[in-house]
């Protein structure tokens, strides 16, 4: 049976489905077509559940609960790090909420924890939806006084010419004590059924691990997807964001996800109580 794998075209994506590109696992009676967009294009399928498997933003997770279900592994989580946001100059909390902002998606999770961290609407911020990896162009051009940076740009913004302002990773785990940001995940369409969704569950769980033990083959694997990145800082990336947390949310994990979705309820940026199923 052929189904449909979504993730992004970055290093973290690529290292947790090493094992599968490669077909260093079995797989008995699956066949994977790799399909590689950028997430906020992934939540737009997700919501046209066009997709078997597909990375998602848990931010637009909650709005995709009849289709999709939650795989326990796959978990991108900002664990005291996280989405930053960056421009030519330091502006205090206050400033940003007043500032235009370059943002990588309305679905993503760090749009989302941007709204929680300044305690506004979308409908009260001045921003610009710009693909992520394009967002230090954005800013260069003046065309944002900040943008909102996820991915690899957490290492390298300071190469550029950046400077933080905020790490909303770091404030996520304060104003939560101790809690990691969840920012991606793998969903599995429920159609497919119980059964099913229980073996792939196992293959993605094994590619992970896969990558996990065979680290420097994973990084190799995911280098050229690193934009800019050199051997050790892709290592370092991958490792924030594939790691414990990646083979299993654990209750922790869980637990991150629980509060990040009931706040956005809470603060009336989610249309409803989000009913969290993993498997």
């Amino acid at each position: 049976m052929k189904l449909t794998l979504g993730h992004s075209p970055d290093p973290d994506d690529a290292f947790m489905f090493y094992a599968l590109a490669k077909h260093l696992l079995p797989t008995p009676g699956y066949e994977f077509e790799h399909i590689l967009q950028d997430i906020q294009t992934l939540n737009e399928r997700a919501m046209r559940a066009e997709l078997d498997i597909t990375a998602i933003s848990i931010h637009a997770y909650a709005y995709v609960l009849k289709d999709y279900a939650l795989l326990r592994s796959g978990a991108s989580m900002g664990d005291n790090y996280g989405p930053m946001l960056v421009g030519r100059r330091v502006f205090a909390r206050e400033e940003i909420a007043e500032k235009k902002i370059a943002i990588p998606g309305l679905m993503t999770s760090a749009f989302l924890a941007l709204q929680l961290f300044l305690g506004l609407p979308k409908e009260k911020l001045n921003f610009i939806v710009v693909p992520f990896d394009q967002i230090f162009d954005a800013l260069a051009r003046g065309e944002a006084d900040l943008g909102l940076i996820i991915h690899e740009g957490q290492l390298t913004y300071a190469g550029e010419g950046f400077a933080l302002s905020a790490d909303l990773g770091q404030w996520w785990f304060t104003e939560t004590g101790g809690l990691p940001l969840p920012l991606g995940g793998n969903a599995v369409k429920k159609s497919l059924g119980a059964p099913m969704i229980v073996e792939l569950s196992d293959i993605l769980y094994a590619s992970i691990k896969y990558g996990l033990e065979d680290r420097a083959a994973g990084v190799e694997h995911a280098l050229p997807l690193g934009r800019g990145l050199d051997r050790e800082l892709a290592d370092k990336f991958i490792g924030m964001y594939v790691n414990e947390l990646t083979l299993d949310y654990g209750e922790r994990g869980k637990r991150g996800v629980r509060e990040f979705l009931d706040r956005g309820y809470s603060a009336g940026l989610l249309p409803a109580p989000v009913a969290l199923e993993f498997v």
